[in-house]
């Protein structure tokens, strides 16, 4: 329970104190609403409860309770009290693997950095970012820059607006190396454009998406849902080459407003998915701001695979989007900080290098 530090810890067995905490919250619990169950018994001292064993908020019954109580409430079919990302849950073991330190960050810029894809007659992968306004494409992208320049820097310009796309033109980012290799560009081309918005004429349509994926749209192109990207587009792309088409589609999604998101945006996710996948072109999501979805994970990132509230938040992001979470990645952007932090480097790295596998589908899926 919330402001129990023995609670979020995992480790130290409740003691007496504990339980009149419990007991006093149950009753207060009690009075105001029917919704939750009960145990039928105090487990016996000593026993440590971890907050992998309670994902969902449940009170104990105190040896007071009677037996017709705990009858009556086992008759009650109204859902448990479920705890929001204030109440950061911290499971025992992380739910998916995940490694950390200054070798795998190395080793995964090494994989970035020598990345070639699969197509013999393609030099670079691209790979285009959608997603709500505000999602966090461009800090994205800055974020992976930074990472490879040894710095912070915002080389894609963000914007603040959750309403208003900053992003209007389409912009693509070569990826460059680093140390040695700083003047070398990487094989990873990420692309940017307008965001989607949450009515019609609001923000990047259906069918600009299609034509930035098709690799009809030029450099630069100025989205605008009142002149749709066609023939008579300046600079429009009539044959263009595997070099000029998009090889993976990313969506981007603010883990912190996954649960906000009006319904409309699900629908035309899932219409855009269904289009692009008909393309051939194989799609992946990021879940950003994770370090706003879970207090914990915020002061150590470490911790984002054993955050109860990331996860649910990565569910719903696959609701959203009619993905299996094993598509989805969470990551954290450099958005207010100055200086790097190697473990949110290893986050965005290990999110670059999920991309890239398959970007290189996209590419084997051609040749068959």
């Amino acid at each position: 329970y919330h402001g129990n530090p023995r609670c979020n810890s995992g480790n130290a067995p409740l003691n007496g104190s504990d339980y009149l905490h419990l007991d006093s919250l149950k009753t207060t619990l009690l009075s105001t609403t029917s919704a939750v169950p009960l145990v039928s018994s105090v487990p016996a001292s000593g026993t440590k409860f971890t907050t992998a064993a309670v994902p969902t908020f449940a009170i104990l019954a105190t040896s007071s309770d009677t037996k017709s109580d705990r009858d009556k409430n086992k008759k009650r079919t109204e859902p448990k009290f479920s705890l929001g990302a204030d109440f950061p849950f911290l499971l025992e073991n992380d739910w998916r693997r995940m490694k950390w330190g200054a070798d795998v960050r190395e080793t995964l810029m090494e994989s970035v950095r020598s990345f070639h894809p699969a197509g013999e007659t393609v030099s670079t992968a691209r790979v285009l970012l959608i997603g709500p306004v505000g999602a966090g494409k461009s800090s994205f992208i800055s974020s992976v820059q930074s990472v490879f320049s040894g710095r912070v820097i915002n080389r894609a310009m963000v914007g603040s607006s959750n309403s208003t796309s900053f992003t209007k033109k389409l912009r693509s980012y070569n990826i460059r190396g680093a140390g040695e290799k700083a003047d070398e560009p990487t094989a990873l081309v990420l692309c940017d454009l307008m965001g989607v918005g949450e009515g019609e004429g609001t923000g990047l349509t259906l069918h600009d998406a299609l034509s930035v994926i098709k690799g009809h749209a030029p450099e630069g192109h100025q989205f605008s849902p009142e002149q749709p990207i066609g023939a008579e587009t300046a600079g429009f792309v009539r044959k263009p080459s595997t070099n000029e088409k998009v090889h993976c589609v990313v969506f981007v999604i603010d883990g912190s407003r996954v649960g906000s998101y009006a319904k409309s945006f699900g629908a035309t996710f899932q219409q855009l998915r269904e289009h692009i996948s008909n393309l051939g072109v194989h799609q992946v999501a990021v879940l950003t701001h994770v370090d706003q979805v879970c207090s914990a994970s915020r002061s150590d990132i470490t911790r984002v695979y054993r955050s109860q509230a990331v996860q649910q938040a990565m569910v719903k992001a696959g609701e959203l989007l009619g993905m299996a979470t094993s598509y989805i990645v969470p990551v954290k952007n450099y958005c207010s900080a100055l200086d790097l932090d190697e473990n949110t480097d290893i986050l965005l790295l290990k999110a670059v290098d999920h991309i890239l596998q398959y970007v290189n589908l996209y590419f084997q899926d051609s040749s068959d």
